[in-house]
């Protein structure tokens, strides 16, 4: 199995606080795997950090082959493999919805115009949002919103996506939505990597679940070792909290 993201010692510090503390992590092609965990544990800065949007204090990060964490590498080339969500849906006001996700491929010089509307069209559909093409981000739901974040980040066809708590901002009724988007991604062979409190999620489409905390990986399993047996009295109290 080719392995997608290799993560060796992180360690990343802001001043004198440390927030992770040695995390290994290896990712394979095609899986998903979704971190847990309570606020304040590292699991978006650890995210931040496989594509470089924190710069790691430690340790090495490989992607698809590339050091990241070495000076020398080409971070924006690496990133075009890397798409992201985040739990704000960060699209342009001023934009379409259409041309928020052709943007960065025409910009980039990976798609002209046409292929990039083309292939706008075509996630917009995947995500169910065909008929608001020419809407402007204000117009949409946040459910709406964070599924053109969705097809934007997979405008750049990244091998490896990582969403941080993307359905955190959204109300109860609009958190399904996003999540199906997932699961089919999930399905069709996606690598992900997921910070999320949807336990349901993290139980049905995890092919691997962790527990962080305290800036370390308190465990790690399957969704049934972790769920239904864990070990570990960190996520023994974690999920006694959440579930």
């Amino acid at each position: 199995m080719t392995e997608k993201v290799i993560v060796h010692d992180l360690k990343k510090s802001f001043h004198h606080l440390e927030v992770l503390k040695g995390i290994d992590l290896t990712v394979h092609e095609g899986e998903v795997v979704c971190i847990i965990g309570p606020s304040g544990g590292g699991k978006s800065t650890f995210l931040r950090c496989i594509n470089r949007l924190e710069e790691p204090t430690g340790g090495e990060i490989t992607v698809d082959g590339y050091t990241i964490t070495d000076p020398k590498v080409d971070i924006n080339k690496v990133r075009q493999n890397i798409g992201m969500v985040f739990q704000s849906f960060n699209l342009f006001a001023h934009l379409t919805v259409k041309k928020n996700i052709m943007l960065a491929p025409v910009d980039l010089k990976l798609m002209n115009k046409a292929e990039a509307e083309q292939k706008a069209m075509e996630l917009l559909r995947r995500v169910g949002l065909e008929d608001k093409a020419n809407a402007y981000p204000h117009q949409l739901s946040g459910g709406q919103q964070q599924r053109v974040a969705i097809a934007r980040a997979l405008a750049m066809n990244p091998d490896v996506m990582l969403f941080d708590e993307p359905t955190s901002a959204l109300d109860p009724e609009m958190v399904g939505e996003v999540l199906s988007v997932m699961k089919e991604l999930a399905e069709g062979g996606m690598t992900m990597i997921v910070v999320t409190h949807e336990m349901g999620f993290a139980r049905d489409v995890a092919d691997r679940v962790i527990l962080m905390a305290d800036g370390v990986i308190a465990e790690e399993g399957t969704p049934e070792q972790i769920f239904e047996h864990p070990q570990v009295k960190r996520t023994q109290d974690f999920l006694s909290a959440v579930l």
